[in-house]
């Protein structure tokens, strides 16, 4: 049996969640080991997510404006947080009834690790042909990594509190939207010498709605575009997760397609390089694709086979371009670089 040594808070930030966040707490709530307490943090919301997590139990926490962000709101809830961990979960997130007893075995078992984070699992919310690919590539590349995390995720992420403490939390300043705020901290944790955990068992089911506008803005914008420069500012670079060898490789090999085609023009027998490169795109993510294969079936293997490569595109393209804007002065002399990075060693 759990002792009861180890307390945790969960913490639900949430801004027009109504459609998902009942779902959210009903299985917080039902979960084999109970969490010490429930906050919910209503970012400025105008539908009744407030009025929901009231009705069901949670401790509800406003934000001082509207919409400060979901690293403003974790900031809030764990500085009236009692427990001893921390435990973040998204508003469209459906935790496993044993969630929390996972979390607590390992911070009781295993004193060394300061952060642990899951993954969404392989059985999404939404149905739609782009919800199920966006979530089934996250389930992939979770539980493809290495446990011994470089990075942190808040979306099913938990944290020992005086640990977040000592960090001073989420940068809330710089990250005012939902963006790589996690990720930021996750290299603040590592930087002060904490360890983080991916826990490949914990896994919850996520609701959201992906359409294609909402994720490439999303994508491009507040991921692929801040944590280029993240990378770029800390003069680093990681090897796992989405920043493999084989995805930034495959990265370059469709932007030199896209660089052939106008060549195609000048010198039509160019052309056989491309279907070369797309096989060669293909033996370098054969595992993710016959992961899609054996979970949704050849159509849907071969519907994500350009999702894929528009992926690669605008994220090494997004790359390349913080390069030149923010590497490249560096390196020729001009300026210093700018130093985002935020890391404060506290130990």
């Amino acid at each position: 049996m759990i002792n009861q040594k180890v307390s945790v808070s969960v913490i639900v930030p949430v801004y027009n969640g109504a459609e998902f966040l009942e779902k959210c707490l009903v299985a917080i709530f039902a979960s084999e080991h109970p969490a010490l307490e429930v906050i919910v943090v209503n970012d400025g919301s105008t539908d009744n997510s407030a009025d929901i997590a009231r009705s069901m139990g949670a401790q509800v926490l406003l934000t001082g404006r509207p919409q400060s962000g979901p690293a403003a709101a974790r900031n809030l809830a764990s500085e009236k947080a009692r427990g001893d961990v921390l435990l973040f979960v998204d508003a469209d997130v459906v935790v496993k009834p044993d969630t929390i007893s996972k979390v607590v075995t390992v911070f009781q078992s295993r004193p060394d690790i300061s952060a642990l984070f899951g993954s969404y699992d392989d059985n999404p919310g939404e149905k739609n042909f782009l919800s199920q690919y966006r979530n089934l590539l996250h389930h992939f590349v979770h539980q493809n990594s290495s446990s011994e995390a470089a990075t942190f995720w808040a979306g099913l992420g938990a944290i020992r509190s005086e640990v977040f403490a000592a960090v001073e939390g989420f940068d809330c300043e710089r990250f005012q939207i939902p963006s790589i705020e996690d990720i930021e901290l996750g290299g603040r944790l590592r930087s002060n010498g904490y360890s983080i955990l991916l826990d490949k068992t914990i896994q919850a089911q996520h609701l959201k709605k992906w359409a294609a506008v909402s994720m490439l803005r999303t994508d491009i914008f507040c991921r692929a575009l801040p944590w280029s420069k993240l990378l770029l500012t800390r003069r680093e670079m990681i090897n796992d997760l989405n920043l493999k060898t084989s995805d930034r490789l495959s990265a370059v090999l469709v932007g030199i397609c896209i660089a052939i085609l106008p060549l195609v023009f000048f010198i039509p027998a160019i052309v056989v390089l491309i279907p070369l490169l797309l096989l060669a795109i293909l033996f370098l993510n054969w595992r993710i694709f016959s992961f899609f294969l054996a979970n949704r079936g050849l159509l849907f293997a071969v519907k994500a086979f350009p999702w894929q490569l528009l992926y690669f595109f605008y994220s090494g393209a997004t790359f390349v371009l913080c390069w030149f804007r923010y590497a490249l002065p560096r390196y020729l002399g001009f300026q210093k670089g700018e130093d985002i990075s935020g890391i404060r060693i506290v130990r």
